[in-house]
């Protein structure tokens, strides 16, 4: 599935939760790759990850729970 991420409305967004989200969720992601689009994100553009199948649900929630703004792709 991917995900199209549009912003993070946290009043203090935690860069290194956010990119460790990313990296966990996304399939294929290594982490500096995740804190680059970590930083995009924070900067208000939108960033497109492709999620693994069997995560799904969980990355749905981990990106709710750090307000992460997010639309489906496909």
């Amino acid at each position: 599935m991917k995900l199209n991420l549009l912003s993070c409305d946290a009043q203090r967004p935690d860069r290194r939760s956010i990119a460790q989200c990313i990296s966990e969720i996304s399939a294929q992601m290594n982490e500096s790759l995740s804190n680059e689009l970590t930083d995009i994100l924070l900067e208000g553009d939108a960033v497109d990850i492709e999620v693994e199948d069997k995560n799904t649900a969980t990355a749905l929630r981990l990106l709710r729970k750090l307000s992460i703004d997010y639309e489906i792709i496909e």
